[in-house]
């Protein structure tokens, strides 16, 4: 069998699997990818030099495929030690097919390369769009293998057209996004706690309302009993009283 791109699985096999998932009939209304925003932030300790952001803009430039644009600094702070109009960061914003042919690669080549890879984390920002740190970005085959020196990290933000967390984690997981499995020792626990809880507050209750509810008459008797012994005992201690 072929391998299908992710262009013509968005338009084919991923629609009828999110109409089955989601319930949706109307094409219109199932997540879309909207844009893919790629961004590396420049240290001014660690790349300052315009050696360092000529390489990142070239490497940036061989990953996306498009020229990437350097964002500068609107105002200085000193805590941060940057000035205004000093670069701070590069970025390239991707949109249609070359969108798709990012990340195609990104899914199929380039995770794969990371050392000790256990999968990207399940968690969205509450908005439907999702981000991945990367560390390394000599994990691309685009990239000639770089010195140790010239090793930075780089963001890949995935923004999609739904707003609920739910449709775009369906749409980013039949896109082929390697997240990590549930851990089911974490859940089993959880529920095994809530159980303890439960059943701590339903003893609790049980010995509330015991304490609550009234002597029975056999009790009162054996209680009147005692405080008549009581009394005796005292007189035979304190005959002069009498």
């Amino acid at each position: 069998m072929a391998y299908e791109t992710l262009h013509k699985r968005l338009r084919g096999s991923i629609v009828k699997s999110l109409e089955k998932e989601l319930n949706i009939k109307n094409l219109h209304a199932l997540p879309r990818l909207e844009k893919v925003v790629v961004n590396v932030g420049i240290n001014k300790s660690k790349m300052d030099g315009k050696e360092t952001q000529e390489y990142v803009a070239d490497c940036l430039a061989k990953i996306t495929g498009q020229r990437p644009v350097m964002t500068r600094a609107r105002k200085a702070i000193s805590n941060f030690k940057t000035r205004q109009g000093i670069v701070v960061g590069s970025v390239v914003t991707l949109r249609g097919k070359q969108m798709e042919e990012f990340l195609d690669r990104l899914i199929s080549y380039a995770l794969p390369r990371i050392r000790d890879f256990r999968g990207l984390t399940r968690k969205l920002d509450g908005h439907g769009n999702y981000a991945i740190g990367i560390r390394d970005h000599s994990i691309f085959p685009e990239v000639p293998p770089p010195d140790a020196k010239q090793i930075f990290g780089l963001q890949v933000q995935i923004k999609t057209t739904s707003d609920s967390d739910e449709a775009a984690f369906a749409l980013l997981k039949e896109i082929g996004i390697p997240f990590r499995p549930e851990k089911k020792k974490e859940e089993e626990k959880r529920s095994e706690g809530k159980k303890v809880k439960e059943a701590a507050e339903s003893a609790a209750g049980e010995e509330a309302a015991l304490a609550e509810e009234p002597s029975s008459p056999d009790e009162e008797v054996k209680n009147d009993d005692k405080k008549e012994d009581s009394s005796v005992e005292e007189e035979t201690k304190n005959p002069d009283t009498q």
